[in-house]
């Protein structure tokens, strides 16, 4: 008995070191699984195909076992091309982790048919889809004809060129010094009145109106030219 006590004692460590080293891996594995169903969620709406490849999570030897874990987003992190996702355990151990990851879009993109002029306003054969990884392109890049067609660019574009929605300026639906209507509404009320323009302002923009009796007021321009102002 004596002669089996010492090999007794080796197995009995051994297990325990296999147990200290199978909860690591066990540990990476629930974070991991926990950071791909956050970024399905959050990327469901992304334009394209998308798809995420995750980086070594730094400190998992380290980190305890854990009941509830809550994936979030770092202040100023975005999910797109280069990213980190954090995972905080909230209890029974409390620990905070940062996993990095890859996100990958690929879908379509509008570039210019042709070169285009400043000024000019897009039409559909101004326009050609092409496309590929979004995540290695401009964020704010044009993914439907719909955001293009009626729009007027900013500056001249090379045939080729991604079009972005920075390059684009929507048609004014107010002109300066034009009349306008002006439009207040309230709680159990609706006032209608006229003014004049003092700024040109696409659909959405603000824009500013000088009343008959020269008072100025500050209102909103919408798609049929009226200015809504508020009360």
């Amino acid at each position: 008995m004596r002669f089996f006590q010492p090999i007794l004692t080796a197995i009995l460590i051994l297990a325990a070191s296999l147990v200290v080293f199978a909860l690591p891996a066990q540990a990476s594995e629930q974070i991991e699984a926990v950071v791909m169903e956050y970024l399905k969620a959050q990327t469901a709406h992304f334009p394209g195909e998308t798809s995420f490849t995750l980086g070594k999570i730094e400190g998992a030897s380290r980190i305890a076992p854990c009941n509830t874990m809550e994936p979030f987003l770092p202040k100023g992190a975005r999910l797109w091309g280069k990213a980190t996702v954090g995972v905080r355990c909230l209890g029974p151990t409390p620990w905070t982790v940062y996993v990095p990851a890859r996100v990958t879009v690929r879908g379509r993109y509008l570039v210019a048919a042709r070169p285009l002029g400043t000024g000019h306003a897009l039409e559909a054969g101004d326009l050609l889809e092409r496309e590929g990884n979004l995540t290695a392109l401009p964020q704010n890049v044009l993914t439907s004809t719909s955001q293009a067609i009626g729009k007027s660019l900013k500056n001249s574009v090379a045939e080729g060129q991604p079009l972005r929605h920075d390059l684009l300026v929507a048609p004014f639906v107010i002109r300066q010094g034009y009349k306008v209507r002006l439009v207040a509404k309230g709680e159990g009320f609706s006032i209608s009145s006229e003014g004049r323009a003092m700024t040109n302002a696409a659909e959405g923009d603000p824009v500013r109106v000088q009343t008959p009796n020269g008072q100025i007021v500050n209102g909103r321009a919408l798609s049929d030219g009226t200015v809504e102002v508020g009360y």
